[in-house]
């Protein structure tokens, strides 16, 4: 008997082990290939070496015992492979979306180790400069009625800048956590720009570049927040006048197009280099010297997180923002679905 089941044994390795070495073979060959191939392949490898251990016991032999054997591993087959093809590609869904979900994450972290460095380092200039402004008024080195004033009054325009970059910093926490909420209600984009354009004209006066705006006579009517789209413009607005040179032009267009509405600012400055088009929108990215701003005196810098928080302003109200380089200069333009009221 124990000489039967050794025999046995033998017989069934010497037939099944060949065909799991093949299918191996095989797996490995289509490992570039979907999920749901490998899963297959996975299903019929036991299968298949299950009836060629069987048919090794049997001596080829074909009998009824085989035949019924045979039919059964043949449904066995027919039910797993469907099977285990479906659940390859759920699988294949499913590892997808935690591959997304990882790169996210890690896109996530690195935007905030980014951030926390540029706070750092941007926070630390205007507060260096309000601690030594105020303790040489404390320590009455400034004694002079008009020195006095002036350094009162930088101390107001730090403090006004700190204050801009906490409201910024604030607005992008909501933006990256998703707890952004907009009421949507149907607003005239002619409108809005000419809010924007009024705002903004005496900023452009004092760095002495032209602020115009080329409107249709028909109304422009899309789905946003009044205010949040308001400051995209103004965003992008701002950011073309404290990078175009003194004498230069800002232009803001509006039209509509393919079902979409469009606005778009155009300035006369330097461009953007090629290799910072792409991480533009970035938090507290500014890219090469070339695009440093270069307005007048008086005109407010910016926290670095204009562009950021426009783009994710704009991709809350369900449109696109992008930005390329014109001959003389560059070109942001904003598009939104058309409202239907």
């Amino acid at each position: 008997m124990p000489e039967d089941t050794a025999q046995l044994i033998a017989y069934t390795l010497a037939c099944s082990v060949p065909v799991v070495l093949i299918g191996a073979v095989i797996l490995r060959a289509t490992s570039n290939r979907s999920i749901t191939t490998s899963m297959a392949i996975l299903v019929l490898i036991p299968t298949l070496s299950t009836l060629a251990g069987v048919i090794g016991v049997s001596g080829l032999m074909f009998t009824h015992e085989l035949q019924r054997t045979a039919v059964v591993l043949a449904v066995v087959a027919v039910v797993t492979v469907p099977a285990a093809m479906l659940l390859g590609r759920e699988q294949a869904r499913k590892m997808v979306w935690e591959k997304q979900i990882r790169d996210q994450e890690r896109a996530a972290e690195r935007s905030r180790r980014e951030l926390v460095a540029w706070v750092s380092h941007d926070l630390r200039t205007p507060l260096a400069g309000i601690r030594a402004m105020a303790e040489a008024l404390s320590d009455g080195v400034v004694t002079g009625q008009a020195d006095v004033a002036r350094y009162a009054e930088q101390i107001g325009c730090e403090t006004n800048r700190l204050a801009r970059m906490v409201d910024d910093l604030f607005e992008m926490s909501k933006i990256n956590a998703g707890a952004l909420r907009l009421d949507l209600e149907p607003v005239d984009l002619r409108e809005l720009i000419d809010e924007v354009l009024a705002a903004n004209r005496p900023t452009a006066d004092r760095a002495q570049v032209a602020l115009r705006a080329e409107q249709p006579d028909s109304r422009i009517v899309v789905a946003a927040s009044d205010q949040a789209l308001g400051r995209v413009l103004t965003n992008l607005v701002s950011n073309a006048i404290a990078h175009t040179p003194p004498g230069g032009e800002v232009a803001i267009s509006a039209g509509a197009s393919d079902g979409q509405a469009w606005a778009r600012v155009d300035d006369t400055g330097p461009g953007i280099a090629e290799a910072d088009l792409p991480r533009i929108f970035e938090v507290a990215y500014r890219g090469t010297a070339a695009r440093s701003p270069v307005a007048a005196d008086g005109v407010p810098t910016g926290s670095g997180m204009g562009l950021a928080i426009a783009a994710g302003l704009v991709e809350a109200h369900h449109g696109d923002i992008t930005v390329a380089n014109l001959d003389q200069g560059c070109r942001f333009e904003v598009r939104l679905p058309l409202s239907d009221n």
